[in-house]
């Protein structure tokens, strides 16, 4: 009898939700023509894709194009960091045969680059902040596997709230405190979320590494997810090269916006960075280098000659068509909404990603790419008739290079929060110290004015 009466509320709950559905798809439906008459700046863009000036900020800036004469014209992209050119700052820790990304931090977090003595202060402070609470792996990440290492990275630090004395204090001392753990926790709720996953969802073994204290932060994600623990002095360099990359990109990018916002309300550091990571997954920013991955990946399965430029070409146009990969038309980690003639992180990775290349023997799968990246802008401008120039983007390599590195897929995008966790902290308290505004931007409604009617006179 109980059965019975499952199987007919499932039938019930299909049938119900079928019609739901379709009237809430006809409910939320908007006339594309208000979006133009009342001049909405869809996605907080004007009608040329540039964003609408919302706040300030010095932490870093993304530079695509000057005006001359009243005319827009695109430039070389440009990135900096407190002022200072990511260029500059990727040569100068590999000139001196040195790690990044906790150099990076610093810059981000306190406005300059750190003397000697600053750099060794504030790496011992993240080494010591690198052991997770008590019984916190066993209880939160072992206990409750989950699907998606994004997911489990936002239910972790919504958990850490738990373990926090003082979580909703908000002082820079206190925010700059759990920020600098978070950004320490953060390779191992990473890792550990991945190998919980593997090991309860895919039947593979189970071992966890403690981080070692001498180690950087990209080789002890490197010596984490291995289960010897080795890796190649490049391969550590790249990933760290990656982490510097992926750091910071102004304030305007969606989980950075988000981290203001949330930031605004007065909401507590571990609220905040949740819903950063929940704007990060998403396949339209952080989730992009999946997407990628999986293009390029689908190329190389259907076309025979890689070098064959008129065989990539057909293909390019075929998955434009809608005809191939995931029919959606895109071919993704070619454009960008800011950089156009190029995405400075792209140059840079794929400089160093050649190189890895080499090491690993996988310069033809390189060329290839390298093939695609060059073919590819024309044939959206040709498609698309927009006239904007593009070019890849950093996404366009990252996957690429991840692979090179043997990081599981799912770890991809949770790779990029780990990098971006020391910007988002640097916003926070960016905007606690200026102390702006409750971030409410308006929204008008348009809907038509209609009177009540009693449910006993309703259809």
């Amino acid at each position: 009898m109980e059965q019975t009466e499952s199987v007919q509320f499932e039938q019930f709950e299909t049938k119900m939700f079928k019609e739901l559905t379709q009237k809430a798809i006809d409910s939320s439906k908007i006339n594309p023509e208000l979006y133009s008459k009342y001049q909405v700046m869809r996605g907080l863009r004007d009608l040329e894709g540039k964003g609408v000036l919302v706040g300030l900020t010095e932490i870093g800036e993304v530079h695509s194009y000057i005006i001359d004469e009243g005319e827009k014209i695109p430039v070389p992209g440009r990135l900096t960091y407190r002022g200072i050119d990511i260029n500059d700052i990727v040569d100068g820790f590999i000139k001196d045969e040195r790690y990044g990304f906790e150099e990076t931090s610093y810059l981000l977090l306190f406005g300059h680059l750190p003397n000697a003595e600053e750099l060794k202060d504030f790496e011992q402070v993240l080494t010591a902040y690198q052991k997770l609470p008590e019984d916190f792996v066993r209880g939160t990440i072992l206990k409750s596997p989950g699907k998606d290492i994004m997911n489990m990275l936002a239910r972790s630090i919504l958990s850490l709230y738990s373990y926090d004395d003082n979580p909703d204090d908000n002082s820079i001392e206190n925010v700059l405190k759990q920020c600098m753990k978070l950004i320490a926790w953060m390779p191992l709720l990473a890792v550990y979320g991945y190998h919980s996953c593997a090991h309860y969802h895919g039947n593979k073994s189970l071992f966890l590494h403690s981080p070692l204290p001498h180690l950087s932060t990209a080789e002890n994600i490197l010596h984490m997810l291995r289960p010897d623990s080795k890796y190649t002095k490049l391969e550590a360099a790249l990933l760290d090269i990656s982490l510097v990359l992926h750091s910071e990109h102004g304030g305007g990018n969606n989980s950075t916006f988000v981290t203001h916002v949330i930031t605004s309300t007065g909401s507590d550091t571990y609220s905040v960075m949740a819903a950063a990571i929940g704007a990060l997954k998403g396949p339209k920013h952080g989730g992009a280098n999946i997407k990628t991955y999986n293009m390029l990946e689908d190329i190389k399965q259907n076309v025979t000659d890689w070098q064959d430029e008129d065989e990539i070409k057909a293909y390019l146009m075929k998955i434009m068509n809608k005809q191939a990969f995931d029919r959606s038309g895109l071919i993704y980690g070619i454009g960008h909404a800011v950089y156009s003639i190029s995405d400075p992180r792209e140059v840079l990775l794929k400089e160093y990603a050649g190189k890895l290349a080499q090491e690993k023997g996988l310069a033809e799968e390189y060329d290839l790419f390298s093939r695609v990246e060059k073919l590819a802008p024309d044939i959206v401008l040709g498609h698309n008739k927009s006239g904007k120039v593009i070019s890849a983007n950093v996404d366009f390599y990252s996957g690429f290079v991840y692979k090179m590195l043997g990081l599981p897929l799912e770890l991809f995008t949770p790779i990029f929060a780990i990098s971006r966790m020391s910007g988002w902290s640097a916003h926070r308290i960016e905007e606690i110290v200026n102390n702006g505004k409750i971030v409410r931007p308006a929204y008008k409604s348009v809907a038509p004015r209609r009177e009540y009617i009693p449910l006993s006179g309703r259809n």
